[in-house]
């Protein structure tokens, strides 16, 4: 009992001592207007009435509680991260998918509708499409397509090409029987392996056009392609059509049988130069009297200066009898013609004509660069060495 009278002493001072101590602090300071909605002894009083935290118990395997809380607040932080992420891609998406809406209304207003016209046909004009001779829309279409040589043009007017061609073809596949019946050695080849393409290898030409504006086709023993001499047709508007033949840009090893049989057979060359059907149809310029075979040389020599020699040939004297001659490397012939000849129906008659004035010159360099078995120049050549050593004797 005396205990606790002196415990309730002692928490009577306490009380007086504080209330003694709060009166003069109360008393000093100056009242404030009624009208304000805080004061700082309510906020004071709130601060006092706080109550004391108490120690966390240690719970959960040795974890604190406040630990706990910590843990779960950064989980619900990571949860409203990820959502606020995922909102905020899909916000995102939702940008883009505008985005390219809007594109595509962008694109939609920026496309233009552009207008082709059908292709007209020409009209044939009442001549019919025949196999011997070419039609006169094939021309005006090669004169067209040299007017506007562009593939553009060229697609859009496809079904003229395609009809202009196809005259080519058939034209070629009779003019093969013309050539055969001359000439026994060109076989009867399909269309395919003797005409030329229509389109240009532009990759080291300074010409950017796409396409030839003529048509051609070569016979020989295998067709266009092949080391041997050829009859040509080249069918071009504008005074550009021609008929020719012969060898042009040969290999080294066909040129160096050509010089040689130019320097041990020069009265060959002449005899077959000098031809007068020959001549006549490809040399008209040089007369009969005048020079006789040396002027059909000298002319020979003239159409085939493209890549010939600047210098003598290795071997050969810059004094030989020969000498321009032996500076070339292509050999060929040819005539302009006008191409209304292959419009007529006497085209195959005209183009025969050409066919016989060149064969003699065809098959004489093909038995010079390719002898046919048992016709090799070389066996020849020793055979005339042997007469001429048993003359001597």
């Amino acid at each position: 009992m005396p205990a606790r009278k002196r415990a309730a002493e002692n928490a009577v001072t306490e009380d007086a001592r504080s209330s003694r101590r709060r009166s003069g602090r109360v008393s000093n300071t100056p009242k404030k207007s009624s009208y304000w909605e805080g004061s700082d002894d309510e906020e004071n009083e709130s601060d006092d009435e706080k109550p004391v935290k108490k120690r966390a118990r240690v719970s959960n395997g040795g974890r604190s509680a406040s630990a706990v809380k910590k843990k779960q607040k950064e989980e619900s932080d990571e949860d409203e991260y990820t959502a606020e992420a995922q909102l905020a891609a899909e916000a995102e998406e939702d940008d883009d998918d505008d985005d390219e809406e809007a594109d595509e209304d962008d694109e939609n207003r920026q496309m233009k509708v552009t207008i082709v016209p059908l292709e007209q046909m020409r009209d044939e004009g009442g001549v019919p499409y025949e196999d011997h001779k070419v039609h006169k829309n094939t021309m005006l279409f090669l004169k067209d397509l040299k007017a506007n040589n562009r593939r553009p043009w060229l697609k859009s007017h496809d079904g003229e090409y395609r009809r202009a061609f196809k005259d080519w073809q058939t034209f070629v596949d009779a003019t093969t029987q013309t050539v055969a019946s001359f000439d026994a050695t060109v076989p009867e080849l399909p269309s395919k392996d003797v005409v030329f393409r229509i389109y240009r290898d532009t990759r080291f030409s300074k010409d950017p056009t796409p396409y030839k504006p003529h048509f051609s086709a070569a016979w020989s023993r295998t067709g266009r392609k092949g080391p041997y001499a050829c009859y040509y047709i080249h069918v071009e508007p504008g005074g550009r059509s021609f008929v020719g033949g012969g060898l042009w840009h040969p290999e080294a090893g066909h040129v160096h049988k050509m010089r040689r049989s130019i320097d041990r057979h020069p009265e060959r060359w002449r005899a077959v130069l000098g031809d007068e059907t020959f001549r006549r149809v490809f040399f008209p310029q040089v007369k009969k009297t005048a020079g006789g075979a040396e002027a059909v040389v000298k002319a020979f020599v003239g159409k085939n200066q493209m890549n010939a020699l600047k210098k003598k040939p290795m071997g050969y004297d810059v004094t030989h009898r020969d000498i321009a001659l032996l500076k070339l490397k292509n050999y060929t012939v040819g005539t302009s013609i006008d191409e209304d000849i292959l419009c007529r129906d006497d085209a195959q008659e005209k183009i025969g004509e050409y066919i016989r004035a060149m064969e003699g010159y065809i098959t004489f360099v093909n038995s010079i660069v390719m002898p046919d078995p048992g016709l090799d120049e070389s066996d020849s050549d020793e055979d005339e060495d042997e007469d001429e050593e048993e003359n001597d004797d």
